[in-house]
């Protein structure tokens, strides 16, 4: 991956133990090592990638914001296969199903497990530090987007995993209630500290476009 599309990290494997406020359900998940991106994907390389600037506010260094979990499972496989790896994704021909190769090298989505991993990065609390120093979030943010990497990184090196954008994940939230609904993590600049945490997951249907949520890259590593 060149220095315009970011660093990516590799993670550990672990296992974290995932859970629902709504439903009070909690549930393990084992993970294999992975890499994920120090960074949310910035306006920078989605423009270099797609030729269009769909966010909201405009900057170079900001993150990509207004783009759908279509828009970004698509962009993984655009950067696949600039970087010439193998496409992690391959979508029907109708354009509406998807399905993931688990073996593939390329650039996709985190799980939602994944994600939690690596926000957490060794840590138990709700933040990997003090909200401040690590977060934009409606207490410090002035109601606005911030460049990419401006507070401190968890122990771990990623920026943002908290505050300024929401990342899009894989996974499907609750198919039972929600039907095609996909897991947002992370909380936004606009959002009150209480959604700021590790554990705190939210929904969007994956054709909406919102100036808050954004996305991060991860890859497999070949067992």
């Amino acid at each position: 991956m060149d220095a315009s599309a970011g660093t990516m990290i590799a993670v550990p494997s672990g296992r974290v133990t995932l859970s629902d406020r709504r439903t009070r359900r909690s549930w393990p998940v084992e993970l294999a090592p992975y890499e994920l991106a120090a960074l949310p994907v910035t306006q920078a390389l989605y423009e270099q990638v797609t030729e269009v600037r769909p966010s909201t506010a405009q900057g170079a260094h900001l993150p990509v914001e207004s783009v759908s979990w279509w828009d970004a499972v698509r962009f993984c496989n655009a950067l696949s296969r600039r970087d010439g790896f193998a496409s992690a994704y391959h979508l029907h021909a109708d354009g509406e199903g998807i399905e993931w190769d688990p073996s593939a090298d390329g650039y996709r989505l985190p799980t939602e497990a994944e994600w939690e991993h690596a926000c957490r990065a060794g840590t138990t609390g709700p933040h990997y530090g003090p909200l401040d120093e690590i977060a934009w979030y409606r207490g410090n943010s002035r109601e606005q987007i911030h460049d990419a990497g401006g507070k401190r990184p968890n122990p771990w090196g990623f920026h943002d995993m908290l505050g300024n954008v929401w990342d899009w994940c894989w996974d499907v939230y609750d198919a039972e209630v929600y039907g095609d609904y996909r897991v947002l993590r992370g909380g936004g600049w606009f959002d009150e500290h209480w959604s700021c945490r590790a554990s705190a997951r939210r929904r969007s249907h994956p054709t909406f476009r919102v100036d808050d949520v954004g996305f991060r890259l991860a890859r497999s590593l070949a067992p």
